[in-house]
């Protein structure tokens, strides 16, 4: 994506290593069950992570970005964590200290109880509520609208406490997705003439937008720089 004109920091986004739940094929979203040590990362995970936290050393250090500068926030599961603290550790950051964040708004999607510890072939369901309407919740569930709405809250407490940092969100597959899409909205949107995060985030938060989140898919362990 394009150098953002309206974000005070730099963006990389970071899909969660190789997960226990995505060996078992099982849909794991809740926070109660998402936090459980017993779903955090497999042991491939482990290698994946280690390879996102090489990579994005060597970006940083491509782009002469000092690691003072890094903020690494995260999601409290426990395969979104674990990833965050194989990345603080490949670039030798103190995960408890204040260069890491743990934000809960940047959690998994939930799904509802009609899809959580189920297979991940239900997903198709899922898939086919969020192209027809993203505004639409599976039963008991977040829509993408609803993901968008905490994303953007997330990130606007980052552009709050955060000046001029490399900052790598470590999440899940759909809020990432989510996320890329209102960010890839709101910097193409040169119509707007307003410089409030919240308005232009408010403004790339429409159907026509939201349900083409899937466009914008990563690996698990994948890096991508974003804004």
């Amino acid at each position: 994506m394009e150098k953002s004109l309206f974000l005070r920091n730099k963006y990389w986004v970071l899909r969660h290593g190789k997960s226990i739940p995505n060996e078992k094929g099982l849909i794991v979203s809740s926070m109660e069950n998402g936090i459980k040590e017993e779903y955090q990362l497999a042991d491939e995970g482990v290698g994946q992570a280690q390879l996102a936290g090489e990579l994005f050393l060597k970006e940083l250090k491509e782009r002469n970005i000092p690691l003072e500068s890094v903020r690494i926030c995260y999601s409290p599961f426990a395969r979104t964590s674990h990833t965050a603290k194989v990345v603080a550790s490949v670039l030798k950051l103190p995960f408890e200290g204040p260069q890491c964040k743990m934000m809960e708004d940047l959690r998994e999607r939930y799904f509802g109880p009609l899809f959580e510890l189920f297979t991940h072939d239900k997903y198709s369901e899922i898939w086919a509520i969020d192209e027809k309407d993203p505004l639409m919740r599976p039963e008991g569930g977040e829509s993408v609208n609803d993901v968008a709405t905490r994303l953007a809250s997330a990130v606007a407490i980052i552009e709050s406490e955060f000046h001029g940092c490399a900052v790598l969100i470590v999440s899940h597959g759909d809020p990432l997705q989510i996320l890329q899409t209102i960010l890839n909205a709101t910097n193409q949107n040169t119509e707007s003439s307003s410089s409030d995060f919240a308005s232009r985030i408010q403004a790339a938060k429409v159907p026509s937008i939201l349900s083409q989140h899937r466009k914008f898919a990563l690996l698990t362990g994948e890096l991508r720089s974003v804004v």
